[in-house]
């Protein structure tokens, strides 16, 4: 495959790839509507007195933490992020955290690359720009976050 042919392989790619998550966009607002109540269960020394459904929240992740028999879908074997947009959708949110949301969306088009149960994620600059991008790899299997570097 000649030079030209891959460069553009990957300029449609990256095109379908920017297409789907601004099409996913709009869900993952509506996503953020269904957070009820975000309850912080440390009392701090605050007399805190957690409320029946706190209970019940922190015994099910402690039983979670301790007992690896209970049903789960993770068994760190199978990729749960199936598909790049996933990927993104995981990633995008952790970067927005940490470094912002504009600095994140003007490092579209992203790349993306999936080895062995891993997504690789990285910014771009545009052409003659200087700078450096974020990169971002988490497990495919249990959707870890392995590590989040930034350029200079």
């Amino acid at each position: 495959m000649t030079k030209v042919a891959v460069m553009k392989r990957q300029t449609i790619f990256t095109l379908i790839i920017l297409f789907l998550v601004s099409c996913n966009d709009s869900k993952r607002k509506h996503a953020q509507d269904l957070v009820v109540l975000e309850i912080d269960t440390n009392d701090n020394g605050k007399g805190f007195k957690p409320t029946t459904s706190q209970i019940q929240a922190e015994q099910e992740l402690q039983s979670s933490l301790v007992d690896n028999s209970k049903h789960n879908l993770i068994d760190n074997k199978t990729a749960i992020i199936k598909d790049s947009v996933t990927a993104i959708n995981v990633a995008e949110p952790i970067l927005f955290s940490i470094y912002g949301k504009e600095n994140i969306m003007n490092q579209r088009p992203y790349e993306i690359y999936f080895k062995d149960n891993y997504w690789l994620i990285e910014g771009t600059l545009p052409s003659g720009m200087k700078g450096g991008t974020f990169s971002i790899i988490i497990d495919g299997r249990d959707s870890k976050v392995i590590r989040i570097t930034h350029g200079k």
